[in-house]
């Protein structure tokens, strides 16, 4: 690809669900909003719209052809800094370096099996049991409890009689 150029429009990514940095997109009540402020995933339509400017992204993908910065061998690089970014109060950020790290030991496609499951999960809270109030808290709840429990607590949701 020497002497040409890719803007961050012509980019590909197979799993937008996923962020280069290690953000669960599909699990974000961002991905899941309705009008403008609706977010596509990483790369995914008009990410660069919404997103022109992410260093990550362009690192991860334009500069090295990766889906996650765990799949790169200069993991944790400068662009993490020294800073701790899973006490960010946004909880999509909370799992980003162990979601890195999984998928440093594990692989993409296994991290990406794993996230469908809780994607799939969270689909159903929110198709099955949202009354317009509870987005985020499914979308936390997916993110960040265990996918037994999480199937344990929709089996036991199933079962109440109305």
């Amino acid at each position: 690809m020497a002497g040409r150029e890719n803007s961050m429009a012509e980019l590909v990514k197979k799993y937008f669900t996923l962020g280069c940095c290690g953000i669960d997109c599909g699990l974000c009540p961002r991905f899941y909003t309705k009008g403008e402020s609706k977010c596509p995933g990483c790369f995914g339509n008009n990410f660069s719209e919404k997103h022109p400017a992410c260093s990550v992204a362009n690192c991860c993908v334009k500069n090295h052809g990766l889906e996650a910065c765990g799949q790169c061998a200069e993991f944790p690089c400068k662009k993490y800094g020294s800073k701790n970014i899973e006490k960010d109060s946004f909880v999509t950020h909370k799992k980003m370096m162990r979601n890195q790290a999984y998928i440093q030991i594990n692989g993409i496609e296994k991290y990406i099996e794993e996230q469908n499951i809780r994607i799939n999960i969270l689909e159903k809270l929110l198709n099955d049991y949202n009354d317009g109030k509870n987005k985020s808290f499914f979308c936390i709840a997916a993110a960040l409890l265990d996918i037994n429990d999480l199937n344990e607590a929709i089996k036991k949701a199933e079962n109440i009689p109305e």
